[in-house]
């Protein structure tokens, strides 16, 4: 049978990105073709022009740039991460830094040349929603590549060059090509798209339809 290939683009900055992955993998395991499934995940720089410095966590730039209350903008964040925890997920949202993301892709696509893209996809996600990390800072990115299984000249390596920036662009601009406006955003055989971190219901249904219209053509 035809396969049906999902590219899913996403940010490590995005804290609804991680839930979509997990409600996405839910409808994956229900989807009876799931062995047919090919997804690619690709990288969208949601905030291109941040700092790699990080000045204040994500409630803080809420009552800043939205003029939120202090109350409010934890609020926000703790009801995001009430939402993670309906999925297994301990986020920590409070603490989160809002920075560069760009390196981190980087290091997510060098990781996919190497087979072990999901170990640190899955590593950086965690880090970033639940231990406040600085996913901009080289130590921090080093140290995370490690726990995922990387080598270390390697990474060190990586991120002392400009290696696969054009991998990280090439993504970002076929995501505005097809439409891609916000992450998580799926589209499965570039036909069914399915933005914002949907309930698993909304995924599985979006598997089922490309596989009947798989199947009628």
């Amino acid at each position: 049978m035809a396969e049906i290939n999902v590219e899913f683009w996403f940010d490590y900055l995005c804290p609804w990105c991680y839930i979509g992955k997990r409600r996405f993998e839910a409808a994956l395991a229900d989807f009876d073709r799931d062995e047919d499934v090919r997804v690619r995940w690709r990288s969208y720089d949601l905030h291109p022009g941040e700092s790699k410095v990080p000045d204040l966590t994500i409630p803080r730039r809420l009552e800043r740039d939205l003029g939120l209350t202090r109350a409010a903008a934890e609020a926000a964040v703790d009801q995001v991460g009430a939402l993670a925890a309906e999925v297994g997920l301990d986020y920590r949202m409070r603490d989160a830094l809002l920075v560069n993301s760009f390196d981190a892709h980087r290091l997510t696509h060098f990781a996919a040349a190497a087979g072990r893209d999901h170990e640190v996809r899955e590593r950086l996600l965690r880090a970033y929603t639940g231990e406040a990390a600085n996913l901009a800072d080289h130590h921090t990115l080093l140290r995370l590549g490690l726990e995922a299984g990387l080598e270390e000249d390697a990474v060190r390596a990586l991120l002392d060059s400009d290696d696969y920036a054009d991998s990280v662009r090439t993504d970002h601009r076929e995501g505005r090509r097809l439409g891609v406006s916000g992450v998580p955003t799926a589209i499965i055989d570039q036909r069914f798209t399915v933005g914002g971190a949907q309930p698993s219901a909304v995924y599985l249904e979006a598997l089922q339809q490309a596989a009947l219209s798989a199947a009628a053509q």
